[in-house]
């Protein structure tokens, strides 16, 4: 169980997709404007995360890897993503139609995402079992939404700021997502002192 913990824990402080792996930026960067489209992303992409790895782990584990097509994973994962994405995008168009057309063409994207294929490919190679797979997928989804929050909360106070005319835009976004994942650097150390890993 501890062992869990540290994963989870692991997952969405230390090893951040966004903000300390840097992957997943262009969501983090396009969505992260209003906090109800941010937050309807992390919930999409931390979903489309937990269901890749509950697919594509057994698929590599029990068929591409024992008959020697283990090479072939990259594009087995994606189009299962490709799959699960039109399955998110089906179910927010019915049921949730504001934050479909809120998300606008970000949703399509996270099939390319590369967060999202990280996961999957990095919880093979890590040489986590089924139940760590799933349990650092819901990490890594918690991860990229608090990451997603938070610098939603950046950017609405950006909003208000007025920096100088050099740093309007996109600069001061870049800026201040630097700081935001320096701030994530600090927990590296949290783990480790808090369960002795």
């Amino acid at each position: 169980m501890k062992g869990l913990i540290i994963i989870l824990m692991t997952s969405v402080l230390v090893n951040n997709y966004v903000l300390v792996r840097f992957l997943g930026i262009c969501p983090f960067l396009g969505v992260s404007k209003k906090l109800n489209q941010a937050f309807g992303m992390g919930v999409a992409v931390t979903f489309v995360m937990l269901m890749a790895t509950a697919a594509t782990y057994p698929i590599y584990s029990y068929l591409l890897e024992p008959n020697g097509l283990g090479y072939m994973r990259t594009i087995v994962f994606i189009l299962v993503i490709a799959a699960l994405v039109q399955l998110v995008e089906i179910i927010l168009k019915k049921y949730i139609p504001a934050l479909h057309a809120s998300l606008g063409i970000y949703l399509p994207l996270i099939t390319t995402n590369c967060a999202v294929l990280g996961v999957t490919i990095n919880n093979i190679n890590d040489g986590y079992n089924f139940l760590e797979s799933m349990v650092s997928s819901v990490g890594c989804g918690l991860g990229f939404l608090l990451a997603m929050v938070l610098f939603a909360g950046v950017r609405s106070r950006l909003e208000e700021a007025d920096p100088p005319a050099a740093f309007r835009g996109l600069p001061i976004t870049l800026v201040s997502a630097s700081i935001v994942a320096l701030s994530f650097m600090g927990f590296s150390g949290l783990v480790n002192g808090l369960f002795g890993a």
